[in-house]
């Protein structure tokens, strides 16, 4: 039997490097309103830790940023290995990203001045100036990609025509994103 990706009659596979893979992260994860599932100790050959978390940046060189208590077990398991995994998902047929990549974490006020926003007092309850905020970065390794070509109805109606006419009209596009 063939498998999917040989009765796609379009193309369903690209690669994005460097600049195009950083446009790529960004655009996905702004689809997924900056919500991630940020995923610690991925190198245990155990279960990982899976908690859900917001960018509140991606900068120029294509890092992610997020906050965090330094009293956290995210922290403590950032400090034990620095390897992390990020998932988004944009919606239920579009806009998947997966992210590998290295953690650091800072406590420079600066950063995280520039990361703060007033509802982050429900967790900082003593605002921008809480002691126990971190700024966790995140330094893409490299990362995949699931997306669709031309937005969901299109790709909605290309399922629905494929499905009445007995072929693979998929239009979906995924791949490897490199050098981000």
């Amino acid at each position: 039997m063939d498998s999917i990706n040989q009765q796609q009659p379009e193309k369903n596979h690209e690669d994005l490097l460097g600049q195009r893979a950083g446009e790529k992260i960004r655009e996905l994860v702004k689809n997924a309103d900056n919500t991630c599932f940020f995923c610690t100790e991925i190198t245990t050959g155990e279960p990982l830790k899976v908690r859900p978390m917001s960018v509140q940046k991606i900068d120029e060189t294509g890092n992610l940023w997020f906050l965090s208590a330094d009293d956290s077990h995210k922290n403590a398991d950032i400090s034990a290995d620095s390897n992390v995994h990020l998932l988004f998902q944009g919606s239920a047929y579009s806009d998947f990203l997966s992210i590998y990549g290295t953690a650091s974490i800072t406590k420079d006020k600066q950063v995280i001045k520039e990361l703060w926003e007033p509802l982050l007092k429900a967790w900082f309850t003593e605002g921008i100036d809480d002691p126990r905020i971190t700024a966790i970065r995140v330094e893409p390794q490299n990362g995949y990609y699931w997306d669709n070509k031309h937005g969901n109805a299109v790709a909605f109606a290309k399922t629905v025509v494929g499905a009445i006419l007995g072929k693979t009209l998929d239009d979906s596009i995924e791949g490897k994103l490199v050098n981000p």
